[in-house]
């Protein structure tokens, strides 16, 4: 039995990751561990917290002593490393914590792999999750690959790309066989809603302000996480080593525009007066180093490894509205902290 560590299980990505591979792969051991931040959530695992080839251990990546004795103890055959801080304003309030979770976090990865696995790194694998911000911001026309140069223009994306290159360090300098993806902005269930479509929907649901950045032209490319963790399913099973893969949706749409859409959509499923919500939309003043846009070129995966996304956004975006609108005790329970209490209930206080 191959036992996977998958870093970040209990976040957004993670969580649909990790129910990906305890279903698909019952012949795995998976181990999510997660140090059960604000956006770490073990509800979002509740239907498979059971299944026998599933482990969740609390635990902080920035731990040096922990992530070894942990590696030492368990021997993973491979890694898939999606912890991170991950909200850009975030990184502009405190760009320390994304110095150390992001960056001093993945170096503690890099070295308890490559101390276990010594030099038989046969059948080992690190996979490394990043984003497409690290390539910085396009103009009107243009697009990411994988040879696009990196300029990171917050905290946030600094960090990553830092992370970044020390992966591809660690490969070049101790041969530890790893893979890099960046993916473009992901939406779907069980996010956070500090970000943009979660936040909306709630909003909107409960006729709160919808703040928009500058005048809402800053341009994303979006894709379902569920075609994001194939993505990572794929790459991590099939990809080349040293390789990285570009993951997008092929979906660009200006956030105003997006924010529009969602309106519409929600005052015809909650039976509102046509443009009704969009009364909602309030314009703020521009995030600092705010990246103009974003967009990824998707061919090297399409055509190496024969992924692209199963979804068109406008049914993405259906299907995410309509798991928010029927799932409100989850979302009630995030926006409330309830959530958090979870942790002690199923692992502490039994």
């Amino acid at each position: 039995m191959k036992t996977i560590l998958i870093t970040g299980g209990a976040g957004f990505i993670g969580s649909h990751l990790i129910r990906l591979f305890v279903n698909k792969y019952p012949d795995y051991k998976i181990v999510n561990l997660d140090k059960l931040t604000y956006a770490g959530n073990l509800n979002n695992l509740k239907d498979i917290e059971n299944k026998p080839n599933y482990e969740f251990v609390k635990g902080d990546i920035v731990d040096s002593n922990f992530i070894q004795d942990l590696f030492e103890k368990r021997n993973f055959d491979g890694v898939i490393h999606l912890a991170a801080e991950s909200h850009v304003d975030r990184s502009i309030s405190n760009p320390t914590e994304f110095v150390f979770t992001n960056v001093i976090g993945t170096v503690n990865l890099l070295n308890s792999a490559k101390h276990v696995w010594k030099d038989n790194f046969e059948g080992k694998r690190f996979y490394h999750i990043s984003t497409d911000e690290v390539y910085g911001s396009l103009g009107s026309e243009g697009i990411f690959t994988e040879e696009t140069s990196y300029d990171p223009h917050s905290p946030y994306s600094a960090s990553k790309a830092s992370s970044d290159h020390f992966v591809r360090a660690y490969l070049d300098t101790f041969g530890l066989p790893s893979v890099i993806s960046n993916c473009s902005n992901n939406y779907g269930s069980f996010q956070f809603p500090e970000k943009l479509i979660p936040l909306f929907i709630h909003n909107i649901k409960n006729k709160k302000p919808l703040p928009v950045y500058g005048k809402g032209e800053n341009i994303r490319d979006w894709l379902w996480v569920v075609d994001h963790v194939r993505a990572i399913d794929i790459i991590f099973h099939e990809g080349k080593t040293g390789e990285t893969y570009n993951i997008g949706g092929f979906n660009e749409w200006t956030n105003i525009d997006l924010i529009r859409l969602m309106c519409k959509k929600m005052d015809e499923k909650l039976g509102r007066t046509k443009g009704e919500s969009e009364k909602l939309i309030t314009f703020v003043k521009d995030r600092a180093g705010h990246d103009l846009r974003y967009a990824i070129d998707s061919t090297k995966i399409k055509n190496e490894l024969g992924w692209e996304p199963s979804l068109q956004f406008e049914e993405g975006i259906e299907l995410t509205i309509d798991w928010y609108l029927e799932n409100e005790k989850w979302l009630n329970n995030v926006t409330s902290g309830d959530y958090q209490k979870y942790y002690d209930e199923q692992y502490i206080n039994r």
